[in-house]
């Protein structure tokens, strides 16, 4: 098994590791089998984020007299209610899931201790802000209850900032066929080399849609690191059968990435997954899927503020971030965020300097009004 460093934190990990989404609900002997065997198989990083005590006992026993040599994670704000996922962002209710992580995995630390699920602008504000779980998560590296710090995340952005303003040691983001040519993709791999943040990439299989027998597959936003848009998920047309082997190969020929973690929920699909290192150059090869997937439209604003420095001191990027949560569900916070703003949208002289500096051609123009007959006028103004 090949071995790539997880960035800063220096631990060397199977470049192959290993999802667990799909362990829940499975019978405790099968997924005992499914951990064992790919421990046994050199895998030595598995990524836990399911809170449901069942699950967590099956862990726990499945890592009885293996735990040594193997990177687990815990997901600070992954909780249960009413015996349903749940996410959390209240201190004290995810301390008490944490410690319950300890108890029932029978061990004394996390190896890499994430902030679970962060996506939007207004959640990583909340994470980090005094008395947030970023705050909770370095009081208990400094416990020595978790070794390093991570982010989940699916959203160029967010992750951006969270590498950039060095809040983080790992970063856990969807890296997979379909995000080929997704906006600001690039930009967020040079991020991680660049600040030695350790890349784990999720949703290789793109939550199953890859792998799906059928010619015309959907897949959403967050499947692939791409910034949620109202609509639709997108439909690509297959050219070819695509197989574990080739999305393994894809996000493996990445450099920057140091482990996958796929999802496998019996030992029969982490053989299959496993078969990655048997398989012939012919096998790997994707290169004749990918322009099924090149299809992205530009257009679309990645929030990179590029186009800065505006002559109004409007926060483009962030405007434009407001903008789109609001066209989903404009709450609010969202309004309250947006009177926040320095510079708001009505500000705009229509200079057309951003939209020249823009590197993924948005019409940040029309945002601009867009965002005026949203936020400053009223949400009816939007269809006129």
């Amino acid at each position: 098994m090949n071995r790539r460093t997880l960035g800063r934190t220096g631990i060397a990990v199977a470049e192959i590791g290993l999802g667990t989404e799909f362990l829940l609900g499975v019978p405790r002997d099968e997924a005992v089998r499914v951990i064992r065997e790919a421990v046994d198989r050199g895998i030595n990083y598995v990524d836990m984020f399911w809170a449901h005590p069942q699950f967590r006992d099956s862990m726990g026993a499945a890592f009885r007299g293996r735990r040594e040599g193997v990177a687990i994670t815990a997901h600070l704000g992954s909780t249960v209610r009413d015996d349903q996922y749940a996410i959390s962002r209240d201190p004290k209710t995810c301390t008490g899931f944490f410690h319950d992580y300890l108890t029932r995995m029978e061990t004394d630390h996390a190896d890499i201790l994430f902030v679970h699920n962060c996506n939007t602008p207004q959640d990583y504000d909340a994470v980090v802000s005094p008395g947030g779980l970023l705050e909770l998560a370095l009081s208990l590296v400094k416990q020595g209850k978790a070794r390093f710090i991570g982010l989940s995340c699916h959203n160029v952005a967010t992750a951006l900032r969270a590498i950039e303003g060095g809040a983080i040691d790992v970063l856990m983001f969807p890296v997979n066929l379909a995000s080929y040519a997704v906006p600001g993709k690039e930009d967020l791999l040079t991020a991680c080399a660049k600040n030695d943040v350790g890349l784990v990439a999720m949703k290789v299989f793109g939550g199953g849609s890859l792998l799906r027998d059928k010619r015309v597959i959907e897949i959403e936003d967050y499947q692939m690191g791409r910034q949620q848009m109202p609509g639709a998920p997108l439909h690509y047309d297959k050219p070819a059968e695509i197989t574990p082997v080739q999305c393994l190969a894809y996000v493996l020929d990445r450099p920057e990435v140091a482990t996958v973690v796929p999802g496998c929920k019996s030992v029969e699909e982490l053989r299959q997954a496993m078969d990655f290192y048997e398989a012939t150059g012919e096998e790997k090869d994707y290169a004749h899927i990918l322009p099924a997937f090149a299809r992205f439209a530009t257009g679309e604003c990645v929030y990179c503020n590029h186009c800065l420095p505006c002559p109004s001191k409007i926060d483009i990027g962030k405007l434009i971030s407001l903008l789109e949560q609001a066209k989903r569900e404009l709450t609010a916070e969202i309004r309250a965020s947006y009177a926040a703003l320095s510079g708001k949208a009505s500000d705009c002289i229509a200079c057309g300097k951003c939209s020249e500096r823009c590197p993924f051609a948005v019409d940040v123009l029309g945002k601009m009004e867009e965002a005026a007959l949203l936020f400053e006028r009223g949400p009816e103004a939007i269809a006129t």
